[in-house]
């Protein structure tokens, strides 16, 4: 998980033009009659359904881990999941020209609120990496088996119900599955998603297990490749020319003294590094791929400014010591992710509170090791995720008949 990593990605809101917080700080929407939601028979077998169905979504979240999806190569489990989608009732499911499987439920509003909820379709992992599901020590185990394979089999499970009980909302729900989540994806998809769709209202992410928080904060990232480059040549016969190492490793040691606040959060780390072409050779290029992070994007800035001069610094440092100006560094941003809040009084922040007694947007189930080969994942009361994603996004859109919507619909740019 790349965004800030929790149970509720309430979720790039930041990535927006028009981000929603200016929607929820402009004017605050009181959720509406949640009890009024839960007493409706279609809604209450809606939930019932959803808790019978936990046997068949858990085979299906095992079945999509096991489709490699890693970053930028999610084209199969994308077929997949709009095959899945068209089998459940969305006939007109489609890939747009990013990979984001999109589906469309149309509410009786004429459009508008439009909500998104998405999970996203690729892994962190390597193509190659062996995404069989086993079974260890009461678990289930495999590379992504909870992140985000069971975001996207809690929605299946969500879909499922809504449309079998012939659930009617007010306003309209896309439903995505979005790619470039992980790695160096930079939120291709859901980028993509907003600068396509301007009507988008409301953006929910079904990513995490747990159902006892709502999280309504992104946090923003900046990420650098670095190539030094400098004349190489024999350690012995060319010594006194530059090394491309010999300056990456002056770099990292000025960028390790760095001393980010603590509050916003502001984290840096160098998190790999290549170059070289032999142990007798001076180095002629050497790379190495730097992740900032911030909850605050002035303070993010900051930190990007003062590391890029350091950089700099360390490369004039390395042509000093030799009498040198051969070496030189090139700076190529390779991942841009903006910092974001939803306001507490929002609307998308008051439905999940509202339904936090019975919900808030995880998938449901109980995991771990995140992010490794040995990530885990336990179907305990796993329902629970798709259950309080229905009633979430009720509130949201408005149960025709019953409930008006609790998302604003958001004013276009001027």
């Amino acid at each position: 998980m790349t965004l800030t990593r929790s149970i509720l990605a309430i979720a790039l809101v930041a990535v927006a033009q028009h981000a929603l917080a200016q929607q929820a700080q402009a004017q605050a929407a009181s959720a509406p009659d949640l009890e009024a939601i839960l007493a409706n028979p279609k809604i209450v077998k809606a939930l019932d359904d959803i808790k019978a169905d936990d046997e068949r979504a858990f085979a299906e979240q095992k079945r999509i881990t096991e489709i490699p999806a890693p970053p930028f190569k999610e084209k199969v489990r994308a077929e997949y999941y709009q095959k899945r989608m068209q089998e459940l009732g969305f006939k007109d499911a489609a890939i747009d020209g990013e990979g984001n499987v999109i589906a469309l439920r149309k509410g009786n509003g004429g459009g508008r609120p439009r909500l998104v909820v998405s999970a996203h379709l690729d892994t962190v992992f390597p193509e190659g990496t062996d995404v069989t599901v086993k079974e260890k020590e009461g678990a289930i185990v495999a590379p992504g088996i909870g992140d985000d394979s069971r975001g996207l089999a809690a929605m299946l499970s969500l879909i499922k119900a809504m449309n079998e009980n012939q659930i009617a909302t007010i306003g309209d729900i896309m439903f995505v599955g979005t790619v470039g989540e992980e790695e160096l994806g930079n939120l291709r998809g859901v980028k993509a998603l907003f600068r396509d769709h301007t009507d988008i209202d409301g953006f929910i992410s079904i990513d995490g297990l747990g159902i006892t928080r709502v999280v309504n904060q992104a946090t923003g990232s900046h990420r650098y490749e670095f190539t030094f480059k400098g004349p190489g040549g024999h350690s012995f016969q060319e010594f006194g020319l530059p090394s491309a190492i010999h300056a990456m490793g002056r770099a990292i040691a000025k960028i390790s003294e760095l001393q980010p606040p603590s509050d916003p959060r502001t984290t840096f780390t160098v998190g790999t590094v290549t170059g070289g072409t032999s142990v007798n050779a001076i180095a002629a290029e050497a790379r190495m791929a730097v992740d900032m992070r911030s909850n605050a994007t002035d303070e993010l800035l900051k930190l990007e400014a003062r590391l890029l001069e350091l950089v700099k610094e360390a490369v004039a440092d390395e042509n000093a010591r030799w009498k040198s100006d051969k070496m030189t560094v090139e700076a190529k941003l390779i991942g841009d992710r903006p910092a974001g809040i939803v306001a507490m009084d929002s609307p998308i922040v008051q439905a999940t509170q509202r339904a936090v007694s019975a919900v808030t947007i995880g998938g449901g189930g109980e995991g771990g090791n995140w992010h490794s080969r040995n990530e885990w994942y336990k179907p305990v009361n796993a329902w629970h995720g798709p259950q309080n994603a229905l009633l979430t996004v009720l509130i949201l859109t408005g149960l025709d008949g019953v409930t008006k919507p609790a998302l604003l619909v958001r004013k276009a740019a001027n």
